[in-house]
């Protein structure tokens, strides 16, 4: 078989490695007081924000830092898991409780989560891949979909 007609797999690093950045990469932001460990997306990169939601079982306050782009008012994301197997716990809490907090670079925003959808998925899909090339290649990893989540602004009145 011919180097062109073989689909090579995309090479992840270790699980304990990709749970040990996400492990380091929170703390920075910890310790730090929130200055460092955010940062605005670019014109070729994503950005990070902080995601404050309420768990599904328990209902306290979890918060993940994760990638992001803008689309116009909104936030949006993928619920990747690191590429692993199954949702990760942030958005099956966003699916639950929709209501959550972002903190970014320019400060916190109210915003409800959801599942974009149809024309709105391809088009925010193929935005990422615009970013990260090998997307097709790592969503091909999972045994799901993975789900394009879209954080839209919401009131101040309305509390999580």
């Amino acid at each position: 078989m011919s180097d062109e007609n073989r689909a090579e797999k995309p090479k992840l690093p270790p699980r304990w490695f990709i749970r040990s950045a996400w492990w380091v990469h929170r703390r920075l932001y910890r310790v730090s007081g929130g200055r460092v460990g955010l940062w605005r997306p670019r014109a070729n990169r994503w950005g990070t924000l902080r995601l404050t939601t309420t768990g599904r079982r328990t209902g306290q306050q979890r918060s993940v830092i994760i990638a992001y782009l803008d689309d116009g008012p909104n936030l949006f994301t993928l619920a990747m898991n690191g590429w692993g197997e199954g949702e990760p716990a942030w958005w099956l809490n966003l699916q639950t409780h929709p209501d959550a907090t972002v903190d970014m670079v320019g400060g916190r925003r109210l915003v409800r989560g959801r599942a974009a959808t149809g024309d709105e998925r391809l088009r925010l899909w193929a935005r990422w891949r615009e970013i990260d090339t090998n997307l097709d290649a790592f969503a091909a990893l999972r045994s799901s979909e993975t789900a394009v989540v879209v954080l839209e602004p919401r009131k101040r009145d309305a509390a999580p």
